[in-house]
């Protein structure tokens, strides 16, 4: 088969390009698709309830859920739906340098949210930022900053974050700012390959038209249990 015509985010889902299983199979979700236990934290900025952005993303979301191998994936819900700006910790990654090197691995993730709560508190505002639809993959949405001078607003606040809390991820400058609608279960056959580019296409360029500038909450770091339900603690906000 020719891959040529998918884009990259898509073959990263082709079963015959990627036989090995799911990375969060197992530990975020099961293979029925129930999310599991998974605690930690993170900094997002949500999706607000009732706007404009979400009633298009749920319009997106339904083309996702239409598709003939829907069932190969596992959806989060509607009311979920966010940005990640920084990574925070997480159960089943304590490791350098996914953690502060000035707190020991084994500390328990409730204590570790209480921790880093406390050093936000140092946190000044920063410049405010617009976000807009890059692509569409099959786990979602590819966002970025809608000029120049947001994308660089964005990253700032990342190195700013990394600093207060004390670590750097890996792909700290690479991480790509994204919208989770679904986690795969079971990758795509190669025939599912055309129909699902032509979808992602589509979808991305009606989030496009509708919302060229999307509505978000400023950000906010949060605790999760699951990738159900981010609860918001402190938010970071922005500067006037």
């Amino acid at each position: 088969m020719d891959f040529s015509a998918f884009s990259p985010e898509l073959l990263q889902y082709a079963k015959s390009l990627h036989p090995e299983p799911p990375r969060h199979l197992g530990t975020r979700y099961d293979l029925s698709g129930v999310f599991q236990y998974e605690p930690g934290n993170t900094i997002v900025c949500h999706v607000p309830e009732g706007s404009q952005t979400q009633r298009a993303m749920v319009v997106a979301r339904q083309k996702y859920l239409e598709m003939p191998e829907a069932r190969q994936f596992t959806f989060t819900p509607v009311s979920s739906l966010h940005m990640t700006l920084f990574q925070g910790v997480i159960e089943y990654r304590r490791t350098q340098p996914h953690w502060p090197a000035d707190l020991a691995l084994d500390t328990p993730i409730d204590e570790m949210t209480e921790i880093m709560r406390e050093r936000l508190k140092a946190f000044s505002m920063r410049d405010p930022f617009k976000v807009a639809v890059i692509k569409a993959r099959p786990s979602g949405l590819l966002v970025d900053g809608a000029t120049e001078a947001d994308r660089k607003t964005m990253r700032e606040w990342r190195n700013v974050l990394a600093d207060l809390l004390g670590y750097r991820h890996p792909d700290h400058d690479t991480y790509a700012f994204h919208i989770t609608f679904t986690y795969v279960i079971e990758r795509l056959a190669d025939e599912a390959l055309p129909r699902w580019q032509a979808m992602l296409d589509e979808v991305a360029a009606e989030l496009r038209a509708e919302v060229p500038v999307l509505e978000l909450r400023p950000p906010a770091f949060c605790s999760f249990d699951d990738m159900n339900h981010f609860e918001e603690l402190p938010v970071l906000e922005f500067r006037n």
